[in-house]
């Protein structure tokens, strides 16, 4: 019989710690609700408004060489790459028509010639003598047209950069026989954001860079603001130029340019705060106050190593999550970890 006490005393106990036990488990589960976050403390400072934009290199002045009319290429006189000058024959075309035309013309000089002595002593009226006049000007006009097509001059001083007939083909519209550009300079035009219209001024230094030739670094300037802001993109064009003095720049080329707007006081945040929305392209940032934090979504600005600039979305002196932020949800209590 005492043993028997001995043992229902014994599980008794067993059971109040089983018990126990499970309180004790229930309630540090209750405590390990809140996520642990680590914060870090973040201001407001000057950053520099630099901003990098991309564009293609274009020339300055790009002009496709070609006769108005069908007519066949006699001889082409340069190549791809040659460097020409400002009324330099580049094309022959066929001298037929133009030789038939001023046989045309002269005849027709001839003829009027002798209207205009009949006029004078009266044996032909003034409609008579105008017709023959009139005829005279059109016969001219077309030699004048057919003797600038059948020499093909280069209008600018450049470089050709296409040619899309051989000697002894037929032109008959559609690409230009050659095509000259102007290298020196060349220009850029990249779309700038309209919080910026007032601060780009024209004549002012911008620094490019060409992926060709690395972090090698371009002295260029704005040539050209536009004066309107399109309505759909909210940004302006502005017009870039480099002098190009050593060619090495060259129409198509992939360039990029830096522009530097002066200095704001923006908040800066590690990049460990900056979390992505799944599923777009949003940002967001935990912002923590009296124990509790909030989602709120940030609009970047520079990248600066291990940090990020905002534009918005976060006040000056605020304390931010750096991590933790996957257990957490606007609003949520949490519970600041010790740092190491």
């Amino acid at each position: 019989m005492k043993k028997r006490f001995q043992l229902i005393a014994l599980l008794a106990v067993a059971l109040l710690g089983a018990c126990s036990g499970g309180k004790d488990k229930v309630a540090v589960e209750q405590v390990d609700e809140k996520p642990r976050v680590k914060l870090a403390d973040v201001k407001a400072r000057p950053v520099e408004q630099i901003h990098e934009y991309t564009a293609t290199v274009e020339a300055e002045v790009k002009n496709n060489i070609a006769p108005s009319s069908p007519v066949r290429i006699d001889r082409i006189l340069v190549e791809v790459g040659d460097r020409v000058s400002k009324g330099q024959k580049l094309v022959s075309m066929d001298e037929a028509n133009l030789k038939q035309t001023k046989f045309q013309l002269d005849n027709q000089e001839i003829e009027f010639k002798r209207m205009d002595e009949l006029y004078k002593v009266g044996g032909a009226s003034k409609s008579e003598w105008d017709a023959a006049k009139m005829a005279l000007d059109i016969k001219e006009t077309a030699y004048r047209n057919l003797l600038e097509n059948t020499a093909l001059l280069s209008p600018i001083n450049g470089v050709v950069t296409a040619r899309n007939y051989d000697s002894g083909d037929m032109y008959s519209g559609g690409e230009p026989v050659l095509v000259v550009e102007q290298i020196m300079p060349v220009k850029l035009l990249i779309n700038v954001s309209e919080t910026y219209f007032t601060q780009v001024k024209k004549g002012a230094p911008v620094a490019v860079k060409l992926d060709v030739y690395g972090d090698e670094p371009f002295e260029g300037y704005i040539s050209l603001v536009y004066p309107t802001v399109d309505p759909n993109t909210r940004t302006f064009p502005v017009e870039i130029k480099l002098a190009n003095k050593d060619r090495r720049v060259r129409p198509g080329m992939f360039a990029r340019a830096t522009l530097n707007f002066g200095t704001k006081n923006n908040v800066v945040v590690p990049d460990l705060a900056i979390v992505k929305q799944s599923g777009s392209g949003d940002r967001y940032v935990y912002v923590y106050k009296d124990g509790k934090v909030t989602y709120n979504k940030v609009e970047l600005g520079r990248r600066m190593g291990a940090e990020y600039e905002l534009i918005s979305g976060v006040p000056d002196n605020s304390r931010v999550v750096i991590a933790g932020q996957t257990k957490l949800v606007n609003g949520m209590e949490v519970e600041i970890a010790v740092s190491d």
